[in-house]
Order: C-alpha cells, then structure tokens, then sequence
C-alpha cells in the first residue's frame, strides 16, 4: 500500500505570492496577452502557420511584454511596435509576407507614419527580398525544371519562353501545367532530336564502315548476279532452241517448198544437176505427217538449220539420185530443233511408205531396216549396197540418217528402204498420198 503523501506546499514556489497576490495572479493572463480576450486571439493566430511572426517581430513582441506596455499600445494585435512607427502590413516592403491576425482590420499600407529608427533586416527578410517577382501571379508554382543536353526538361523546353503573359502560357499548354502529362508529340520529337544528335568524327566514321557492305558481301552478290544472269540466258537459249527455232525452220521449210511446186507448175524447173541449197524435190513420209522440201547439200547453216532435208551430193559422201536406175540415194535432217524433220523416224516399221516428190515423178520407197546406233564415220551405210541394211544386190535404195540419242549428236540411227513404185505425176498421186 502507496503510503499518503502531504499535500505540496504551493508557497514553496511562490505560490499567489508570486504573481502578487490573487489579484495579481488572475490577471497575469490579460497583462501578459494584451488585455482581455488577447490570449484566445493569439492562439487563433498561431494555428495557421501562415501567421507565424518573422524572427524580428517575434523578438519585438516579447520586448514589448517583458516593458510591460499596456494592451491598449497594442492596437489589438498582441505585440507593441516601436514609438512613432505605423504598423507594418508584411514581411517587408515586397508585399510577400503574411499579415497578423487580429479582431480589427488592419491598416491601409498607404498610411504615413512617422520616422522610424532603422533597422538591420534578418537574413530571412533578405532572402524574402531576393526571390524575384512573378508578372502574372503572387501565387506559390512550381520552380523551372532543369534543361537537359537535348534542350528539354523533364518534356519541357530546354529554355524559358521568352515574352510575357501569352508566351508563358503556350509552354505550358505544350508541356503541360505544374510538370502535367506531354503533348502526344513530345516523345517521338525527343526520340528524333536524340536520334539526329551530331556525333563525333570517330562515331561517323564508324557508322560509315558499318553501313558499307564487307568484301564477302560484294562477292556474294557478284556470284549471285553471275548466276541470275547465266540462268536467264541458257532459259533464253532453250527457248530459242526447243521452240523459236522450231517455228522459224517450219516456216522456211514451208515457204521453200511451196514457192518449189508453184515453179514446178509453171515448168521453170527441169530435173538435173542443182546448186548446193537449190531444193528440187519433196519427202513425205505419211506416218509421221512429215512433209519437208529437199536440197542439195548437207550445209548445217544453208540445208539443215532452215528446216530441209539435205542430199548427200557432193565430194566422198556422193549419192544417186532417186530417178537413178541403180543406186543409194541418202539423205541427212535434224532429229531436234530447227524444224526436226527426222524427229520419230525411230518410229518407223517394215512396210511404212516413203515418198519423194519431183517435178514429173513420184517415188515411193517402203520401209525395210533400221540401224539404231551407229559412229558417225561409219560411211559404209551410204554406199550403193550399204551394209547393214540387209541388202545384198544392187538396187534404188533410199537412206535416212540423223543423230542419237534425242538432242545430242553423238550417234547416228539410219533407216533404210526400197523403192516400190516410181509413179509419173501425169498419172496421179500414189495411194500413200492420196489417203
């Protein structure tokens, strides 16, 4: 158990005493606030931190109590001011501080007063006094960002706007008010201006030789052009061998035989002994639905390359001609391209019939013999009796002879005949024409 204690003696600090007696004591409260009701105002002053006294006037309120001045000095502000000097409306003469709060509207700043003693500004004032004054507006903003390398702060511009009011106003709708959200534009701007910055000479340099294509680069794409245009000129030269050639050749062929007819009709050819690519007669052969002119010569360039069947009629390789009574007479064509006259002679069996067509006889030969492959300096199957062909007497023979295997020149297929019938024109074509 807390054992009782006496009472304190309130003597020991002075008690009424103190404060000079109960009277004393009951009024320390209005003596030291101003008079009656000074202690609520002054406490209604200091709950807004605005109100606060600036160091100087705090230190003259509290020099003005400890005087002992009387409430009625204080004009109902709860601080006494210097003998002779006018209230002071703020921090100093900038405008910028608060004023006090009291129960009675304070003084025009206009008042005259009289002559005050001078007095040294605290570093506050002077720091106050220093801040530069706003144009447009007394009211607290936000400070300048600070400018960037790029010449733009936090999405602003990377200086003030110059001019006045209207000049103010358009940076901040463009970088929004109090540091608000970018144009939509800012960022790609930004991005642009950073991407187009000048770069040292090392750094240009640098981009320049990685922007330049390497040596394996450059011969890469030489090959590939190599290639590219060695394809498109062999596909042109296919072309030109499986198709355009074609073409011309059937149309040489078929003018040169037709212009051989109409000059048959008119009797201005007479047979005997022609010029080398002179064609005198006609080959058909019914079953591969051939029709070619004949001229004289094997000439590649004159003869064969223009669609025509050629004679061998010249030198060593000499042949009969077909209205010869004993004899071979052989004949060379193409078996691919330039009109491929001996195409499907492969196709050939004993008993075909082959024609060839003069300016007053018709010659019909029947197939007898083929020779699939064979040099092409076997000569011997061009002789009058040629070997191989199963023949063992003379005889008016006919030879055909082309190249093998199918576009190569390698080899050579001959095919024989033997003539069946030699038929004048005066008596008609012969049935292997007439069907």
């Amino acid at each position: 158990m807390t054992a009782l204690r006496p009472e304190r003696d309130s003597s020991s600090y002075g008690g009424e005493a103190a404060y000079g007696g109960a009277d004393a004591f009951e009024g320390a409260d209005t003596r030291a606030f101003g008079g009656a009701g000074g202690f609520e105002t002054t406490v209604a002053g200091f709950a807004d931190p605005l109100t606060d006294p600036l160091p100087g006037q705090a230190q003259g309120r509290a020099q003005a109590h400890g005087q002992g001045q009387a409430p009625g000095q204080a004009q109902g502000r709860g601080h006494a001011r210097p003998q002779g000097q006018t209230q002071a409306h703020g921090y100093g003469p900038d405008g910028l501080a608060l004023q006090w709060s009291s129960g009675q509207p304070p003084a025009p700043q206009h008042t005259r007063s009289a002559p005050s003693a001078p007095r040294t500004p605290s570093s506050y004032e002077e720091a106050v006094a220093a801040l530069p004054l706003d144009d447009e507006t007394v009211a607290l903003r936000l400070a300048d960002l600070p400018v960037t390398r790029e010449g733009s702060a936090a999405g602003t511009a990377g200086t003030p706007a110059p001019g006045g009011r209207a000049a103010r106003r358009k940076a901040a709708r463009r970088r929004g008010r109090h540091g608000g959200a970018q144009e939509p534009q800012e960022p790609q701007e930004s991005a642009q201006g950073a991407a187009e910055a000048p770069r040292s000479r090392m750094e240009a340099r640098r981009a320049a030789r990685a922007r330049k294509p390497s040596a394996g680069v450059l011969v890469s794409r030489m090959i590939g052009e190599v290639f590219i245009t060695t394809g498109v000129l062999m596909l042109l030269f296919v072309t030109y061998q499986l198709w355009w050639s074609n073409v011309r050749a059937h149309q040489q062929a078929g003018s040169a035989a037709h212009h051989l007819q109409q000059d048959w009709a008119d009797g201005k050819r007479n047979p005997g002994t022609f010029s080398p690519g002179q064609g005198f007669a006609i080959l058909h052969i019914p079953k591969l639905d051939v029709v070619a002119p004949i001229a004289e010569g094997i000439s590649k360039t004159q003869v064969l390359d223009r669609g025509m069947v050629g004679h061998y009629g010249e030198g060593d390789l000499k042949t009969a001609m077909p209205d010869a009574k004993t004899g071979n007479f052989a004949l060379a064509g193409h078996r691919n391209t330039h009109g491929e006259p001996f195409r499907y002679i492969n196709r050939l069996q004993p008993g075909d019939e082959i024609v060839v067509e003069t300016q007053d006889d018709y010659y019909v030969y029947k197939m007898s013999s083929i020779l699939p492959v064979t040099s092409p300096s076997n000569t011997s199957v061009l002789d009058p009796v040629p070997k191989g062909s199963g023949f063992t007497a003379p005889g008016r023979y006919i030879t055909l002879t082309t190249c093998t295997p199918e576009f190569t020149s390698k080899y050579r297929m001959i095919v024989w005949g033997k003539m069946v019938e030699d038929r004048p024109r005066s008596k008609g074509k012969p049935d292997a024409l007439v069907g």
